[in-house]
């Protein structure tokens, strides 16, 4: 069944402007086979959006929902049934406030394998499409292990084994842990995990499946080794240095800032462990600098949150957007173009933007979300999928 929606203020995504009493046509499969301003095309429904403001729904390409945002350390060993359960509810809390896309960039017992494969099927509803990552691939010791389930490499050998086994099961990218981060006790970021060779093997098993690498590298020289390797995308990468910064942009590779964890345990730090407290403090003050630069020099920056770690919310993504714009000088459209970025890393070629050939994923918001980011922040907000309303 076709349906026009009309009278809207369309944001597509992609341009920097909004196209007035916009109306476009959504054809039976979901996707927008038409769009104008002129005579409104025959459908077999037509939704009128009032004057209201359409943009893409969000793709956030760094979560974890298996992880409770409630707890320092995201308790990634509670049992499977608990984190299933919580993982479904994380989910609907991520479409509810706008995310039609998610990345999975890490779960415990690998739950959002089959998660992703049972929203396919239609078993699973209200929740936003998934690319799953499964558990990390993680040496041993590593950051990784704070995931039930973590795949624990310590050769070139084992991580092909162990790409090979989780695409078997599910995934549909690789993550890989080159750093140590701030929420594990027995690490920092400066310390190097997973070394190039091992990388460099994940990159080629996953690029063979015409998937992509992400990289938990926050400082050096991981992040250095991750590049070297060729990952599609850096996430964190607090502490990138200007060399770096330009092998990224020569390669192509993304950066996925995650600034709300960041901000989110700033604001809680006298409810985190006095180590976790300082360890996140340092990479505030280094991070959002080095992002400026990094935004400011052309390195394509994606839209993730981190969502699942400590007090980093499901329902909060519009919020990064809203950091890129005041802290790191992001303009408004900008902020909204890192969704699109997402979209790209995630070679997720018909989603991203409101044209024709384009899946109908958007949302319908009461203000103009280029002159304010934080209208995307709206609670009750439309969203859709594939044409149709979820919320």
């Amino acid at each position: 069944m076709s349906t026009v929606f009309t009278n809207a203020n369309l944001f597509d995504g992609v341009n920097d402007k909004i196209t007035e009493n916009a109306w476009f046509l959504v054809d039976d499969e979901g996707k927008i086979s038409d769009t104008g301003t002129d005579t409104v095309p025959v459908a077999d429904e037509t939704v009128d959006l009032a004057g209201q403001y359409v943009m893409p729904g969000l793709i956030n390409a760094h979560t974890h929902v298996s992880l409770d945002p409630t707890s320092h350390d995201g308790d990634g060993f509670a049992d499977i049934v608990s984190v299933t359960v919580r993982s479904v509810e994380h989910l609907r809390q991520l479409l509810k406030s706008g995310v039609t896309y998610v990345r999975g960039c890490g779960s415990s017992y690998g739950v959002d394998r089959t998660l992703a494969r049972l929203q396919r099927e239609g078993k699973l509803e209200k929740v936003p499409r998934i690319m799953p990552s499964g558990a990390p691939m993680t040496m041993s010791g590593g950051h990784g292990i704070l995931f039930h389930g973590g795949d624990v490499t310590d050769s070139p050998d084992e991580m092909r084994k162990k790409v090979r086994e989780n695409f078997a099961a599910g995934a549909q990218c690789t993550k890989v842990m080159a750093t140590g981060g701030v929420m594990s006790v027995n690490d920092n970021m400066v310390q190097p995990q997973l070394k190039i060779p091992e990388i460099e093997v994940a990159v080629e098993e996953t690029h063979s499946k015409g998937s992509v690498v992400a990289a938990h590298a926050e400082a050096n020289p991981g992040i250095m080794n991750a590049l070297k390797a060729k990952v599609d995308s850096i996430e964190h990468g607090d502490y990138v240095t200007d060399e770096e910064i330009q092998m990224m942009i020569d390669q192509g590779t993304y950066l996925t800032p995650t600034l709300l964890v960041v901000q989110s345990m700033v604001d809680h730090s006298d409810e985190l462990p006095d180590w976790e407290a300082a360890k996140n403090a340092e990479l505030k003050e280094v991070g959002f600098r080095n992002f400026r630069k990094a935004y400011q020099a052309g390195v394509k920056l994606t839209l993730g949150t981190d969502a699942g770690c400590p007090f980093t919310s499901f329902d909060e993504t519009p919020r990064e957007l809203e950091i890129m714009v005041d802290q790191l000088g992001f303009t408004n459209f900008d902020a909204l173009y890192a969704s699109h970025h997402s979209a790209d890393l995630m070679k997720l070629g018909e989603y991203g933007e409101l044209n024709a050939g384009k899946y109908a994923d958007f949302l319908v918001l009461k203000d103009n979300p280029l002159a304010d980011v934080k209208a995307v922040q709206q609670k009750d907000k439309e969203v859709y999928q594939h044409g149709e309303r979820q919320f």
